[in-house]
This record gives structure tokens, C-alpha cells and sequence, in this order.
């Protein structure tokens, strides 16, 4: 079963900047992208183990909303979590929406 977590308010978070919540035991970098969508995946480099995902460079590839590590600046897909310079590396990615106002993730 799915269980929902109220992370902030959907106008809370800025387009382009990322955002850090702890849920559950899980810390999960957020995203809102400047057409509104949202994305959640791992806040933790898989190449440094830092947790750092959150303070990462948006942009997108070939139309593909990204964010670049700040450590190493692997690209990664924000949709898919697949590191875009290296297939064989993702980070875990997370359903999330808005709910009355409120952004809500599932981990």
C-alpha cells in the first residue's frame, strides 16, 4: 500500500531550485520544473554517497528535465533517475503530487 507524506506547499518551491525532505527514514531531493511538474528522487550522489541532490544544477537534455550533481556533475534525468553520462547508474526516484495545495511523496 502507497502511503503519502505532506512534504511543503506546492508554492514553497521555487522553479528550477531543488528542496530536501526526510521522509521516513529516506532523504528525498524535490524539483519543480518552470511548466510546474514535480519530481522526487534520492537527495544522495551515488558517485560521492554525499547528500546533495537537492543543491544540484537543473536544466534538461534533449528536452529531458535533468539535474547535474554539484559534486561531479554527473547529469541525471529527473523522470527516469538514469545517470545521463552513464546508463548503468540511476538514483531512486519517488512517486510524488500535489494533494489540496500540499506536495505529497511516496516512499
Amino acid at each position: 500500500m502507497t502511503r503519502w507524506t505532506a512534504v511543503c506547499g506546492y508554492t514553497d518551491l521555487l522553479p528550477e531550485r531543488g528542496s530536501c525532505a526526510l521522509v521516513g527514514e529516506q532523504q528525498i531531493a524535490i524539483f519543480r520544473d518552470f511548466d510546474g511538474s514535480l519530481y522526487a528522487v534520492a537527495n544522495q550522489d551515488p558517485y560521492s554517497g554525499a547528500y546533495v541532490m537537492a543543491r544540484g544544477i537543473v536544466g534538461s537534455r534533449a528536452g529531458e528535465p535533468t539535474v547535474a550533481s554539484p559534486m561531479h556533475k554527473q547529469v541525471f534525468s529527473l523522470a527516469t533517475g538514469v545517470c545521463l553520462d552513464d546508463g548503468g547508474t540511476t538514483l531512486p526516484t519517488y512517486p510524488i503530487r500535489v494533494n489540496e495545495g500540499h506536495v505529497e511523496v511516496a516512499v
